[in-house]
């Protein structure tokens, strides 16, 4: 009897390590890259597990990546539906055509949903973009007829926001983005789970900003207490990249400096393994093959580095 109550609990230790790292959150990728590729900018689908309540962490291209999944066998229905149906809401960290464009492009064809910015990101979108001129005025703010398809929705910095119609909140927080430019980052809870999603942003040293450094200090208890699932961060140019020519982007020696003092923060070791989804590669394939390598030798802290691919679902 001692023996098969023995071999229970050893069973159960061994589990352990499996319920901990059980996923929180499925990824379908639309778009990956940075530059000039405009059928494959940056774009995130994440939706808490056992839903379809998706929202698109910025929105560079859209319709490519959902048939791209959809060829995939990621999603069962149409493309159609995925947008209208599955898409709950837009967050843009900038509003940088690369970031946006597919928002903008597949509006006609889209059902009323909330998109979301902060105040400075909206503004622009507002007077640039959905301004009855450059394009029909989608939202319920901002000049020209207002359609009111969207519901236009700024968010405060650093606080916590109800995201419609998903169980999810949203924090939101500010980054250097070639300085004075603002970009944005998103703290995505679903109860005691989280993941960070980074737009574009330059390292603290070279913007002059404290931005990166405040924000690591935020998601530091997150990753201690091991409810931050993952980090999508930028990785735009290869190490050969001057810094005077990074115009608000890393490279790989400055998202591992930076990711160096996240563990200062959070803990010795406290990387070990930790998802980190490499973002905004920019073309030409030999650079984005290049940052991959510069970053897979490199890697001090033994952070689990994941490479997306557009149209091929992961979970965190």
């Amino acid at each position: 009897m001692k023996s098969i109550i023995l071999h229970f609990v050893m069973l159960f230790l061994i589990s352990l390590p499996l319920l901990a790292q059980k996923a929180a959150f499925k990824v379908v990728p639309l778009g990956v890259r940075g530059g000039v590729d405009e059928t494959n900018l940056s774009a995130y689908l994440i939706a808490p597990m056992q839903t379809d309540d998706y929202i698109c962490l910025d929105a560079g291209t859209i319709n490519a990546g959902i048939e791209k999944a959809v060829a995939n066998n990621v999603f069962t229905v149409s493309a159609n539906e995925v947008l209208r149906k599955y898409i709950k809401g837009y967050f843009i960290s900038h509003a940088h055509l690369d970031h946006v464009s597919g928002l903008i492009i597949n509006a006609p064809a889209d059902s009323s949903k909330t998109v979301y910015a902060a105040k400075k990101c909206m503004q622009m979108m507002e007077n640039h973009y959905f301004n009855g001129e450059t394009w029909a005025n989608f939202g319920d703010e901002g000049p020209g007829y207002q359609i009111k398809k969207y519901h236009f929705q700024t968010l405060p910095l650093e606080e916590e926001v109800k995201i419609s119609n998903t169980s999810m909140t949203v924090k939101t927080f500010p980054l250097s983005h070639g300085n004075p430019y603002m970009s944005t980052a998103f703290l995505i809870h679903n109860g005691d789970n989280a993941v960070l999603y980074l737009g574009d942003t330059g390292p603290d040293e070279i913007e002059k900003s404290d931005d990166l450094s405040s924000l690591w200090q935020a998601v530091a208890p997150l990753i201690k207490e091991k409810q931050l699932k993952g980090i999508f961060i930028e990785v735009s140019f290869p190490n050969e990249q001057p810094d005077n020519a990074l115009y608000g982007h890393l490279t790989p020696n400055h998202l591992m400096k930076e990711l160096g003092k996240l563990e200062e923060f959070a803990g010795k070791g406290s990387l070990q393994n930790f998802k980190i989804i490499i973002t905004h590669r920019k073309p030409p394939l030999k650079n984005i093959q290049k940052i991959k390598d510069q970053l897979k030798k490199e890697n001090p802290l033994g952070v689990d580095l994941i490479f997306p691919e557009q149209g091929r679902r992961f979970d965190l």
